[in-house]
């Protein structure tokens, strides 16, 4: 299954999930027991129009958080059980960067770690920052996950229970 951005999976162990990053993020989460587990891409750190009103959206940062702990809870899990990556925020222009711009990428990264450590995730492996795109795959059953970078180097990440 292919994640584009602002989308959400979670299942069980008979999927695979795959995405191309640039300055968003993905965040996988995988319960070792339960073989399930899920991606999300999200494009910004949060969006200002609360949730309550319009529903959740994997956009942002803050919501694709809270479709992982609706998820979760329907497992009867807790966030602690479940081994979390966080990958992406790449700058995709290093040489246009503008002095007072937003940094996109670097409030993606915050909002991801911040979100992560709040909620009680444990942060197993994180590939962030730097410029040019990822390419991640994320395989549930086994909580590996396969990056490579814009530079061609693949590097692989275990479930680190």
């Amino acid at each position: 299954m292919v994640l584009n951005p602002g989308d959400f999976h979670f299942g069980g162990h008979d999927t695979r999930i795959h995405t191309l990053l640039g300055s968003c993020v993905s965040i996988t989460l995988w319960h070792p027991r339960l073989q399930v587990g899920g991606m999300c891409h999200y494009m910004l750190p949060h969006r200002r129009i609360p949730a309550a009103r319009r529903g959740l959206d994997g956009r942002y940062a803050d919501h694709a958080i809270r479709m992982f702990l609706h998820a979760i809870e329907r497992f009867g899990t807790r966030p602690a059980e479940y081994v979390a990556h966080l990958y992406g925020g790449g700058n995709q222009f290093p040489p246009y960067q503008r002095g007072r711009a937003p940094d996109i990428a670097r409030d993606n990264i915050e909002a991801g770690l911040t979100l992560l450590r709040r909620f009680g995730f444990r942060l197993a492996h994180t590939d962030l920052g730097g410029t040019g795109p990822r390419r991640l795959s994320f395989e549930i059953a086994s909580g590996e996950v396969t990056l490579t970078s814009a530079a061609g180097r693949s590097t692989h990440a275990g479930s680190s229970l």
